[in-house]
C-alpha cells in the first residue's frame, strides 16, 4: 500500500516547498483538490521541483470542464513529470455544478463521465498514434483534430485515471471504464467492504478487466486529540446531511440522524451539527487512535482494502512534523 499526502488549501507559493518535504519524508504520492483552488496548477510546480513523487487531483470537477480541457492538461502534466500524473475526477453536485460552475447538470450521472473519460482517451490516442479523433456519444461527438492543435506523442502516455464518488453507480463505473477508484472520505469499512468494492468489482467483470490494473485509493478520517475529534465530527456532521451521501448512514441505520443533519444543513445551523455525531459514529467513521499507535491502526483498517491511503488531514511542512515522521516510519515498519 502506498502512503500519500493531501496538499492545504494554500496559495500556490507554498507547493513547491510542500511536495519536497512531502518527498524527502518518504510520502509516496501527493493529491490536490479542487475547493478553494484550481486542482491542476499545483501539478506543474510539482513536476518541477519533485523527481520520483507522484501527484494527482483528488478530484478535479469533470462536469465542470469539456474533455479536451481534461485531455490537453493531462497530457501536459504527465509529459513534465515522465509520468507521475494521475487524472482524479469527480462529479460534485447537481447545485454546485449549475449554480457555482454554471454548466448543465447530465440526465445520466455515469452515463456523461463515462462518456468523458472515453473521449480523454480519445484524445490521447490521437495525439500518441495519430490515429484519426472520433469520438460519437449522446453527450460528445468529437471529430476536428487538425496538426496546429495536435501536441504529439510522449514518452509516457498511459495516464492513470481515477473516478471518485460515494455510491455504487460510479464506484461500477470506475471498475468499467477507469484505472482507479477514489474512495471518499466519509465511508465506514462495511460500506467499503459491502457496497464500494463489490460495485467495482462487477465493473471490473461486465468490462473484463484484470484486478491487477486497478487502484483503490482511500482517505481516512483520523482523531488523535480533542481538537480533532471535533473537527472531525463536524466534517462527518456535514457530509452525511448531504442527501447523496445518506446510503452510507442508512447501512448503519442512522437515516434518521441524516435526515436530522440534512434539516439543520438547509437551516445553516452548521454549529449545531457536531453534537448530532455520536460517539458510535466518530468510531465507525474515523480511526480513533492515539498518535503513537495510529500506524498500526491504520493498517488494521485498511490493509488489504486499499492500494494507496491517505488522511484527511493535509500535511504542512513545518506542523506536526514528528506526527508525520513516526507515521510514515510505523507504516513502513508494519508494511501496510
Amino acid at each position: 500500500m502506498r502512503f500519500d499526502a493531501s496538499l492545504p488549501p494554500a496559495a500556490l507559493t507554498s507547493v513547491p516547498e510542500t511536495a519536497r518535504r512531502a518527498e524527502a519524508l518518504g510520502f509516496d504520492g501527493i493529491w490536490s483538490s479542487e475547493t478553494m483552488h484550481d486542482p491542476f496548477l499545483p501539478g506543474a510546480l510539482i513536476a518541477e521541483h519533485t523527481q520520483r513523487l507522484q501527484f494527482g487531483t483528488a478530484v478535479a470537477i469533470a462536469f465542470g470542464r469539456s474533455p479536451a480541457t481534461l485531455a490537453y492538461t493531462a497530457w501536459d502534466l504527465a509529459q513534465a513529470s515522465k509520468g507521475r500524473f494521475i487524472l482524479g475526477l469527480g462529479t460534485q453536485v447537481k447545485p454546485h455544478i449549475e449554480k457555482r460552475f454554471g454548466m448543465p447538470w447530465p440526465d445520466s450521472v455515469t452515463g456523461k463521465l463515462g462518456e468523458q473519460i472515453g473521449a480523454i482517451r480519445a484524445f490521447w490516442r490521437a495525439w500518441q498514434t495519430d490515429e484519426r479523433l472520433d469520438f460519437r456519444g449522446e453527450y460528445y461527438r468529437l471529430s476536428l483534430m487538425t496538426p496546429f492543435f495536435n501536441p504529439g506523442p510522449i514518452e509516457h502516455p498511459n495516464i492513470p485515471i481515477y473516478v471518485a464518488g460515494v455510491n455504487r453507480g460510479l464506484a461500477r463505473l470506475a471498475g468499467e471504464a477507469a484505472d482507479g477508484f477514489v474512495v471518499h472520505p466519509f465511508h465506514s469499512i462495511r460500506y467499503l467492504d459491502e457496497v464500494l468494492k463489490p460495485a467495482i468489482e462487477k465493473g471490473r467483470a461486465a468490462a473484463g478487466r484484470p484486478r491487477a490494473d486497478f487502484a483503490i485509493s482511500a482517505t481516512a478520517f483520523v482523531v488523535t486529540s480533542r481538537e480533532e475529534d471535533l473537527l472531525v465530527r463536524t466534517q462527518i456532521g456535514f457530509y452525511a446531511s448531504t442527501p447523496s451521501y445518506q446510503p452510507v448512514m442508512a447501512l448503519h441505520g442512522w437515516q434518521d440522524t441524516a435526515e436530522r443533519l440534512s434539516a439543520l444543513a438547509r437551516r445553516g445551523d452548521w454549529g449545531a451539527m457536531p453534537a448530532q455525531i455520536s460517539d458510535e459514529m466518530l468510531q465507525t467513521f474515523a480511526v480513533v487512535s492515539p498518535a503513537e499507535e495510529l500506524g498500526a491502526r491504520l493498517k488494521e483498517r485498511y490493509g488489504g482494502r486499499a492500494d494507496r491511503l491517505g488522511l484527511y488531514l493535509p500535511f504542512t511542512p513545518g506542523e506536526r512534523d514528528a506526527f508525520w515522521a513516526r507515521l510514515l516510519s510505523d507504516l513502513q515498519e508494519t508494511q501496510l
